[in-house]
């Protein structure tokens, strides 16, 4: 009797009508920035997921790990449990570089990741501070050329997106400036408003209301046409240096076995949020450049990685900072 009581049991169990499982997401998002907060991936990303917040109903919470050139708070996202509520936005350095100049990377930026999609390219600028010698770029190498080792260089850590593109600069001129890390450009940009570094390479979006109001002097963007939110400023070609031709990207990436119903939903958010005038307008008029929609889709942001490991790799070899 008891076997057969057990038995009804069993099946009442099996056939009672189970709860939904909550659709996702039903609770807040964190967006992992793997730098400081005020940089370019920074307002990327702050942009970017105020409007993937609209479509996914949730708010995804922007949460600054910074260190390593950005390789610390990228880890910590891919060791995060892979249910679509931890999500990073990672970039060239974090996901391209650092593989060359960080030989015990603890993350395979192409194996531990599912892509999302990218959110922005982002053209580098050779930018000063405002009293540097140098009128102009022909100005700025000759003097740089002249006196590199008495001057300091300013970047976001070994590996990060100001580090690779000045490395490859310093190649190029034969220089070899003091180079003074901080933990995200943000802080680096400070200092050198404040005139407390000389230069940097960065990303266009950290620099265009700096340089609109005066505070530190662009010498060239390196892209083969002008920026349309600095169209005063030359590029490298333009201006004298036209083998330095770089960019940088940010895009956003969840951990390695997040559900495939779920990297679609964040993708979908994503691919909205860009097409959204609004948010599209915020990065255009800051100089991002949203021209490559093929690396908006997960397929299409994989094989933007693969390609971009194995150029840094071999630039970075090149200029002597590979390990």
């Amino acid at each position: 009797m008891k076997s057969f009581l057990a038995s009804l049991a069993l099946a009442a169990a099996v056939l009672a009508p189970r709860a939904p499982l909550a659709a996702y997401p039903d609770r807040p998002i964190t967006m992992i920035v793997p730098f400081a907060a005020g940089g370019p991936t920074d307002v990327v990303a702050r942009i970017v997921s105020e409007g993937m917040s609209h479509t996914l109903g949730q708010q995804i919470v922007v949460e600054n790990v910074a260190g390593a050139g950005g390789t610390t708070g990228i880890l910590r996202g891919a060791q995060s449990k892979p249910d679509g509520y931890t999500i990073m936005m990672g970039h060239m350095g974090t996901h391209g570089a650092a593989p060359a100049v960080y030989p015990e990377l603890k993350y395979d930026p192409v194996k531990d990741f599912e892509p999302i999609g990218l959110a922005s390219g982002t053209p580098i600028v050779i930018v000063a501070r405002k009293d540097f010698p140098a009128k102009d770029l022909k100005e700025f190498i000759a003097y740089v050329k002249a006196n590199s080792a008495k001057l300091n260089e300013a970047h976001a850590g070994v590996g990060s997106v100001s580090f690779t593109t000045c490395s490859l600069l310093n190649s190029l001129l034969g220089a070899k400036p003091t180079r003074v890390v901080y933990r995200g450009t943000g802080p680096a940009l400070n200092d050198l408003v404040a005139g407390q570094v000389d230069y940097m390479c960065d990303q266009i979006v950290n620099l265009v209301p700096q340089i609109q109001a005066g505070t530190i002097k662009a010498y060239a963007v390196a892209l083969p046409q002008r920026s349309p939110a600095l169209p005063d400023v030359p590029t490298t070609k333009e201006a004298g240096l036209p083998e330095y031709q770089v960019s940088a990207w940010n895009a956003v990436f969840a951990p390695k076995g997040t559900p495939p119903d779920v990297v679609k939903k964040l993708s979908d958010s994503l691919l909205k949020a860009l097409d959204d005038p609004n948010t599209s307008k915020r990065l255009l008029d800051l100089g991002g450049d949203l021209s490559n929609k093929e690396a908006r889709t997960p397929a299409g942001l994989r094989k933007l990685v693969e390609s971009e490991v194995a150029r840094w790799n071999k630039v970075l070899k090149q200029t002597g900072q590979a390990k």
